[in-house]
């Protein structure tokens, strides 16, 4: 790669913002979640950008793109796929689904029965899916974003916490700043549709390998271990984070790394990447809502940063 990893992002990034706009930090969590191979969770009201956003991702990269509407009716076949009985053959024939993309947008995951969200999780934990005893590898880089809104609960499914656990990064992107928003409405913005892409997937490829190099010293890895046992210990949380939960953590933290010229990690990639890593993934006490739990595991997560120091 003749081009720093940092200066590729920065590019990538900007490029994403012309259809996103206002949204930087959005936009570079979402890119993080590539670099760390991870999924991406994005919880908002309808209308903000979530199928721009997913669908820049992979035009950016030039990979392949699929949309699923998830509802009530969704038949775990109508995402993995589905052997068909060819007559004159007398086979079966599989005939695979959309999810034998590179990006996959899930579009309001919780509106699928438990048994419907279920068939996403081989998928997202070991890239394949398994069919009538026969196992099938999924295409490479792959990457699940899905929505849901946090404020509608009327013929929905709540995730569970498996399923929970399986997005390394969950994340509202909010409405427009008025500014942002008049800039919208008065200027012309180019068609994402007719976008050109800015990397090839060899070099997102590269750019995973390079996160995949970023060294971490043994002091800021105990440092990593300190805050999770911080927060198994919170007098606010119900349960702490998963062993899981932490190396997802230090995969996000390699690439913000990335994104700040470094190879090596420093504490400042770990508090970066705290709570949009882990907020999805513990459970508050005594919270009544999604939205409160996560604004109560925000909290809590919070404190414990601002409770530790840096390792000397």
């Amino acid at each position: 790669m003749n081009i720093s990893p940092q200066k590729r992002l920065e590019s990538l990034q900007s490029h994403l913002s012309q259809f996103l706009i206002g949204k930087h930090q959005e936009i570079r969590l979402a890119l993080t979640c590539i670099l760390a191979r991870g999924h991406l969770l994005i919880e908002d009201v309808p209308g903000v950008g979530k199928t721009t956003l997913a669908e820049g991702l992979a035009r950016c990269f030039k990979l392949s793109f699929s949309r699923i509407q998830f509802t009530s009716d969704l038949l775990p076949s109508d995402i993995v796929g589905v052997q068909i009985y060819r007559a004159t053959e007398g086979v079966f024939e599989f005939r695979k689904g959309p999810i034998f993309n590179q990006v996959v947008l899930a579009d309001e995951l919780n509106r699928a029965p438990p048994r419907t969200q279920s068939a996403l999780l081989e998928a997202m934990a070991q890239k394949q899916v398994s069919v009538d005893g026969k196992t099938y590898s999924l295409l490479e880089p792959f990457v699940v974003v899905a929505t849901q809104n946090p404020t509608e609960f009327a013929g929905t499914y709540p995730l569970p916490d498996s399923q929970l656990d399986r997005f390394l990064v969950c994340m509202p992107l909010g409405h427009l700043s008025p500014e942002d928003e008049a800039r919208l409405i008065l200027e012309k913005r180019p068609e994402l549709q007719t976008s050109n892409p800015v990397a090839t997937q060899e070099e997102l490829q590269e750019l995973q390998a390079a996160c995949d190099a970023v060294r971490i010293h043994p002091d800021v890895a105990h440092f990593a271990v300190q805050l999770g046992n911080s927060s198994r210990k919170h007098h606010s949380l119900e349960r702490g984070i998963s062993t899981r939960a932490m190396l997802s953590l230090i995969a996000a933290a390699k690439a913000n790394a990335l994104w700040e010229g470094r190879d090596f990690l420093v504490p400042d990639d770990l508090r970066a990447l705290f709570i949009p890593t882990l907020a999805h993934r513990i459970v508050a006490n005594q919270s009544e809502s999604m939205v409160a739990s996560r604004k109560m595991a925000q909290t809590a997560l919070q404190e414990i940063l601002d409770s530790t120091p840096n390792p000397r």
